[in-house]
């Protein structure tokens, strides 16, 4: 799925104007998912620098510039190569010096490849320089998604769904945790995925960020939570849903009708107008009358789309939950699972586009859901 390079142009020339409206002469860009929505390629190890005034200039390994160049959508770009990291910083410190730079931005965030060492060094290097956070001004520019981000988060609901049945179809006792991540990243994979994230959770000990085990295997009486974030042309979709392995008790009866009125709630109440603490007082409201509540974690929704996890992280983030849906946002719901000693943890989530009056689905997991 291609978008026109006019749309990388257009986000340079919003972003631009961001640094100049806040005194800011250039954008040190390191985080991949603001390096891809700049430029149109994913690309390991990214660096970008955006002047205010200017073309932005991509700072690429030696020998790699040629395969970039074919991959990259923003046209208008200069390529400046380096050899090693040390290499990399001298650069990116003259370009600087070169701009008259005294006000810096970087965003400042949550992302796997932030590079608090490179914020480090070039602070360093560069002790004339302020450093600045625009990690807002990336996350307003991101977080109304156009309609060609809007059909590439479409396609990747579609194989998040289709993975996340398959791997729950896996399920069975004895099987390990990586046995039914295999099965799912295959077909992730097979479907056009180009960097999936599958977490599974086999209880009876919850891990709510559940990397599989090779070493759990699925027991009897137990939850066993699966969550898959799949990609198409680098935009996710984020869906998860659980399913016992047994025979369910009244506890067990209880927690899952408990999780399905929390997904009910915070669907009907999740809109414009209304603000993600509203919802989470309601969703605590529910917790409270299954005596749920000590089981649940604060935070309900949070952001998809170059990542599968962004703003607003209202489990991470705790002022984010202040903030309030928008139309064009795409959100995933609910996102903080129950956490059951015994049991595992028990989770139905899908994806949603805002719109004017609430939200649209667009995966499935609420089918999927024993």
């Amino acid at each position: 799925m291609l978008m026109p390079q006019e749309v990388f142009e257009e986000r340079v020339r919003k972003l631009q104007k961001s640094l100049v409206e806040n005194g800011i002469e250039c954008a040190i860009i390191r985080t991949q998912s603001d390096f891809k929505y700049l430029v149109g390629a994913k690309w390991l190890r990214p660096s970008l620098l955006v002047p205010a005034e200017g073309s932005p200039i991509a700072l690429i390994v030696k020998g790699e510039e040629d395969g970039f160049l074919e991959r990259v959508k923003l046209k208008k770009l200069e390529v400046v190569t380096y050899v090693e990291g040390g290499d990399l910083m001298g650069k990116v410190s003259a370009l600087v010096r070169s701009l008259g730079s005294k006000r810096v931005g970087m965003v400042f965030g949550v992302e796997r490849d932030s590079y608090v060492l490179f914020y480090e060094m070039f602070k360093r290097a560069n002790r004339s320089v302020e450093v600045v956070d625009i990690s807002r001004i990336l996350v307003e520019m991101r977080a109304i998604k156009e309609s060609f981000e809007l059909d590439a988060i479409s396609r990747a609901s579609d194989i998040s769904s289709r993975v996340l049945e398959k791997a729950l179809s896996s399920v069975s006792e004895g099987v390990s945790e990586t046995d039914i991540a295999a099965e799912a990243y295959y077909l992730a994979y097979k479907l056009g995925s180009e960097e999936p994230h599958v977490y599974v959770n086999a209880g009876p000990h919850p891990r709510v960020h559940s990397e599989p085990s090779r070493e759990v295997r699925v027991r009897k009486n137990t939850f066993v939570t699966v969550v898959v974030g799949s990609d198409f042309s680098g935009y996710y979709a984020n869906t998860s849903a659980s399913t016992f392995i047994g025979s369910k008790t009244e506890e067990v009866n209880n927690a899952l009708k408990c999780v399905r009125e929390v997904y009910e709630v915070a669907k009907d109440l999740t809109k414009p107008g209304t603000k993600f603490t509203q919802v989470i007082s309601h969703l605590d409201t529910v917790y409270a009358k299954y005596g749920l509540i000590d089981k649940r974690l604060v935070g309900y929704v949070h952001g998809v789309g170059l990542q599968v996890e962004e703003y607003p992280i209202t489990t991470i983030v705790p002022a984010h939950r202040a903030a309030e849906p928008r139309r064009g946002m795409v959100l995933a719901l609910v996102h903080s699972p129950l956490v059951m000693r015994g049991y595992g943890t028990l989770k139905l989530e899908d994806t949603f586009i805002v719109a004017e009056d609430g939200l649209r689905p667009l995966t499935r997991a609420w089918e999927l859901m024993e």
